[in-house]
């Protein structure tokens, strides 16, 4: 079924596409299981919605984060979503995706205690209690730009991925340069511990290193091959990172469990499946993250931003248009997140990509903490145009109509132009002279931009 952009006027005409489409995404007939409490280990959250992991490009050179970040996590804490799991956070220099990527160092410590401690107490002022925040530790291997120029640090030679970011051999990171990266996730916890943050996340996902080896089928050595050699760099940088955890402080992960791409360049597919997600080895290790490394929670996600946009963010403008329904899309994400909560139900899961369906959003993600498909709901280009859509929820009953994102990509261009990122369509004044800026510099050097 070819793309479409959403035109869509009430809930029984998008239950009415998706039936003609023979999808079955789940709709609640009201949100209140969104509202309910969830508890993991000895932390209950007051809701069961977050925001999504969303990139900024505004920190400063240094890697701390700018008044623009600032803004937009308080904003976002003011807006009342019991979890705000961040954005990624680079673990070294090279694996930034931009100069204007977050890095947490010793030298920019004081300036995230300050960052976090503002945020909290936004929340707790607000809504009378402060969200749990998650640090994202992340390298960003083959979408490396520490100088806004690409850098490519890769696990292995994807031709296809190739087609739009070149890289050779030279490229590829060495056994020697991954078992040091181990340690580098270990500190990133005690930063984070000691930053403020409530948790850690050990990032694999969306096509950056941690999940680009685990796809690493044709790789040699000890970080290629074998399901235990394509998972070791996130187990080893998890079990480093736990050293650090304790009542207090929890690690976890961001997973992807399908790329979008069939054997041998994707993960959560087999010889055997094509496109068609087989997730054996993704509930193979998110079981082994649960009974053998303790963790008890996971945001669980799919596609590539850079490669496979429609996959993990279905739109109705983006740099291409996709070869299927963006429904399709949606109901692959929730079904095969799933899939997974229910072949590992002690995990307790986040989803994420409701965005697409704007005023409707809210009653799908009730609806699939209602059908057992995930814990909770974490919202991303939501959350860019209406920070406020939890306390909506919570207090109106459903998600303001009138303020939902529209899934339009202008946030995408702004990141991947390096500019402060946020809701060109409900924040213009913030906003749209960035994206201006990027309109202009597009006519003349479009090869500085992230892809």
């Amino acid at each position: 079924m070819a793309h479409e952009k959403f035109h869509y006027k009430s809930l029984e005409e998008v239950q009415a596409k998706a039936a003609e489409l023979g999808l079955s995404l789940p709709f609640a007939a009201d949100t209140s299981a969104l509202t309910k409490p969830l508890t993991v280990r000895n932390i209950t959250f007051p809701n069961r919605m977050g925001i999504a992991p969303m990139e900024g490009a505004d920190s400063t050179p240094d890697g701390a984060p700018s008044e623009y970040t600032l803004r937009r996590y308080v904003n976002e804490a003011i807006g009342g979503s019991a979890v705000i799991w961040f954005e990624a956070i680079s673990i070294v220099e090279e694996g930034r995706s931009s100069k204007t990527q977050l890095l947490l160092t010793r030298e920019t410590l004081d300036a995230y205690k300050a960052f976090t401690a503002a945020i909290k107490e936004a929340g707790l002022k607000t809504n009378g209690f402060a969200p749990y925040l998650i640090m994202q530790a992340n390298h960003s291997g083959r979408y490396s730009n520490p100088d806004n120029k690409p850098a490519p640090m890769i696990a292995y030679r994807h031709p296809e991925l190739e087609q739009y970011r070149a890289a050779d051999d030279s490229c590829i990171v060495t056994d020697d340069y991954l078992k040091a990266l181990e340690e580098k996730f270990g500190e990133a916890a005690l930063l984070a511990k000691e930053a403020g943050f409530d948790a850690v996340d050990i990032k694999s996902c969306h096509g950056y290193l941690l999940a680009e080896l685990s796809s690493a089928y044709t790789r040699p050595g000890k970080y290629g091959g074998s399901f235990e050699n394509r998972t070791r760099l996130l187990r080893n940088g998890i079990l480093a990172a736990k050293a650090y955890e304790d009542s207090s402080f929890m690690v976890t992960c961001r997973l992807g469990i399908y790329d979008g791409y069939a054997y041998p360049y994707g993960f959560g597919v087999s010889p055997e499946s094509g496109l068609t997600p087989d997730l054996t080895e993704p509930i193979r290790l998110v079981r082994e993250l649960h009974d053998t490394y303790g963790l008890d929670m996971v945001n669980l996600t799919m596609g590539n931003p850079y490669a496979t946009t429609h996959v993990t963010r279905p739109f109705d403008k983006g740099k291409y248009q996709p070869d299927e329904h963006p429904f399709i899309g949606l109901d692959r994400m929730i079904h095969g997140i799933g899939t997974v909560k229910k072949a590992v139900p002690e995990m307790t899961v986040f989803a994420s990509a409701p965005s697409y369906l704007r005023r409707y959003a809210d009653l799908y993600s009730a609806g699939a903490i209602e059908q057992g498909l995930c814990d909770g709901m974490l919202f991303g280009r939501m959350a860019f145009a209406d920070p406020d859509f939890a306390n909506e929820i919570i207090r109106d009953g459903r998600i303001n109509p009138k303020r939902v994102c529209m899934t339009c990509g202008s946030c995408g261009d702004l990141i991947r132009a390096h500019k402060p990122t946020g809701c060109v369509i409900r924040d213009p004044e913030t906003f749209m002279p960035f994206f201006r800026e990027f309109q202009e510099i597009k006519k003349t050097q479009p090869a500085n931009f992230r892809g």
